[in-house]
């Protein structure tokens, strides 16, 4: 009994697998920019090698044999998918190959949870005034 369901989760591991990384590849040859281009084997080629390793490492313990390299690989990859994304796009932003990402607006509250004197007064409406009085 516990060899069909594992066989049956080997083959689930192995057709989502299989679909992330058709999903990735598609997307690899659809997306026109290097950016975007980028997108998908970083972050659908990461889940589909995860889920080929899980049904080998499933796979292994079934027949006996089980190995702890898939987890090794896994752990491996996971880590080192998105920093080398990281380090691909900012080679696309230094080269100025890629859009800009607009500036910021030339104040001392953007990105801050500094907020100007103007904003802090809160317009009260009419209705909220109806609502206290009636509470």
């Amino acid at each position: 009994m516990i060899d069909t369901v594992a066989t049956f989760a080997v083959a689930l591991c192995l057709i989502i697998g299989a679909i992330f990384m058709l999903v990735g590849a598609i997307g690899l040859l659809k997306f026109n920019d290097s950016m975007t281009r980028l997108h998908a084997p970083t972050k659908v080629g990461t889940m589909g090698v995860g889920a080929m390793l899980l049904a080998s490492m499933i796979h292994a313990y079934l027949v006996g044999d089980g190995s702890l390299h898939e987890l090794l690989i896994m752990a491996f990859l996971f880590v080192t998918a998105p920093i080398s994304a990281n380090f691909m796009a900012n080679v696309n932003i230094h080269r100025r190959s890629c859009d800009t990402p607009p500036t910021p607006p030339q104040d001392d509250t953007w990105s801050t949870l500094a907020v100007p004197e103007e904003d802090k007064t809160i317009a009260v409406r009419p209705e909220d005034v109806v609502r206290a009085e009636k509470a």
